[in-house]
């Protein structure tokens, strides 16, 4: 790339800035916050944290090849002399000082954002269920826009940081943009809405993800909403027709107001029919007569799915394309990602693997379909303490407890120490086994148990939050108690 992601003056005016003069120009072609991650030509961001100073890593940064720096105001105010002598060693690159580097990220990547006036943008959010969505979305829009026109979040970079660094990756050649939105706190959503000002915005669900930070469901929507804050007269906003606050979340919408969902797939638009669940094979619908068999299981995934059909026919995309990006979507590296397994004893077994992230209302759908299934063996669940939930996490976890009483397993494993709760409303069940840490060892033992208890046709199901790290469990069945793996 022979051109900057902005020049000079759209930096210090996106941001506010001003720039320590020392006669460098400005020239960058790729953004970081991570000095590690620093490469010939980046914009280095130093973000601070409650433990950590990453203005501290700007001369690492510079000696790694960053050509421009944005530092805080206040840091330029306490050590100028520093960073004056910084500046005159280092002529050819750019100073910029902002009141706040992650808001002058964010202020970047805005003017950024806003010089693709052509770009169609698509954001989408949700308690759960939006990195997948987010693929299906991706994987349509390439079937219609051709895969090297189609911009999208890459991975989790969906924060107050992720989704400004994945906006700069659109580039003058992409037609469209896909980009997921998390939050951690009040009014993220804000923040990098106003970054991305998408056309068409898809809220997934209202959930009880981040329920400890934000205290309740409706305090949730009104953060999910903002998702919708830019959407134009020529735009539309997609809600599940079953959920309590999408009449709520689109109150304030220009837009036109889409409500995606079961009940509401025949009135007066596309014709779209439910032929058959066939749980771990898949699902099997029709779009106005078009048969789409949609490879991962779960109702949570269809409507994720109906989403995708009705944000892509509103930008124009065939029902044979729609069916295309669909069946050949594949699901995301742990989330519900099924694999048939063959034991070192013979016994062909279904592994469930769906341990990137876990609430309650994640949980509940993912029991709700294993409930479900019927593969003539019987059910093994690894389940791991669910995060982010404060003051609800006992509560959360005591109703976690009564759903697994009513999928009634047979070997349930619990991990961690919110899990507790979970465990005492189900320990007079038959091999229901509790574990404080999610430590090696205990992840020896469970391994080790289900070696000894797993049969044909069992399912073995992993679900917990990220930090658990349950994905060393499923490493460790792959090692000690499987012989090979079918995609």
């Amino acid at each position: 790339m022979n051109e900057s992601l902005l020049t000079k003056e759209e930096l210090i005016s996106g941001t506010y800035g001003s720039a320590i003069e020392n006669g460098a120009e400005c020239f960058f072609t790729t953004v970081v916050t991570d000095s590690r991650n620093v490469r010939k030509n980046s914009m280095f961001v130093p973000l601070v944290g409650e433990f950590q100073n990453g203005h501290k890593y700007i001369p690492q940064a510079i000696e790694s090849g960053a050509s421009v720096v944005l530092l805080n105001q206040s840091e330029l105010d306490e050590n100028a002399a520093y960073y004056n002598e910084l500046a005159k060693k280092y002529s050819n690159v750019l100073f910029v000082a902002v009141e706040n580097t992650l808001h002058g990220l964010q202020d970047a990547a805005e003017k950024y954002v806003d010089k693709f006036t052509d770009l169609t943008k698509v954001s989408i959010t949700g308690s759960s269920g939006k990195t997948t969505t987010k693929e299906m979305m991706v994987s349509v829009a390439k079937r219609h826009y051709g895969d090297e026109f189609v911009v999208h979040t890459q991975g989790n970079l969906n924060s107050e940081t992720g989704l400004p660094l994945s906006v700069f990756n659109i580039r003058k050649n992409h037609k469209i943009g896909v980009f997921e939105m998390g939050m951690n706190r009040e009014n993220e959503i804000g923040e990098i809405s106003k970054v991305l000002k998408s056309q068409y915005g898809i809220i997934t669900n209202i959930g009880t993800a981040h329920i400890g930070i934000l205290g309740s469901k409706e305090n949730i929507a009104r953060e999910k909403r903002k998702s919708l804050d830019y959407i134009p007269s020529n735009g539309a906003a997609f809600v599940p027709a079953n959920d309590e606050f999408a009449d709520f979340c689109t109150e304030n919408v220009k837009g036109k107001i889409v409500k995606f969902g079961e009940d509401n797939t025949d009135k007066g638009r596309w014709s779209i029919k439910l032929i058959k669940d066939e749980g771990l094979f898949g699902i099997n619908f029709t779009i106005n007569g078009v048969n789409v068999k949609l490879p991962i299981g779960g109702e949570y995934n269809y409507f994720d799915a109906l989403a995708v059909v009705e944000c892509a026919e509103e930008l124009g995309i065939s029902e044979e394309e729609i069916k295309a990006g669909l069946e050949n979507f594949k699901s995301v590296s742990g989330r519900m990602e099924t694999n048939q397994m063959l034991t070192k004893s013979g016994a062909e077994i279904t592994v469930i693997k769906d341990c990137y992230n876990a609430n309650p209302d994640s949980m509940d759908k993912l029991l709700s379909f294993v409930d479900k299934l019927d593969n003539g063996g019987r059910k093994l669940l690894v389940l791991a303490d669910m995060k982010e939930l404060g003051a609800k996490s006992k509560e959360a976890h005591e109703a976690l407890g009564q759903k697994i009483s009513e999928v009634k397993p047979d070997y349930t494993f619990l991990i961690g120490p919110e899990m507790k709760a979970a465990y005492e409303v189900i320990k007079n069940r038959p091999n229901v086994l509790w574990f404080e840490q999610n430590s090696e060892e205990v992840f020896n033992l469970v391994v080790k148990t289900i070696n000894h208890a797993v049969k044909k046709n069992d399912i073995v199901v992993l679900k917990g939050s990220n930090s658990m790290k349950l994905e060393k469990v499923y490493e460790k069945i792959c090692e000690k108690v499987c012989v090979m793996q079918e995609a």
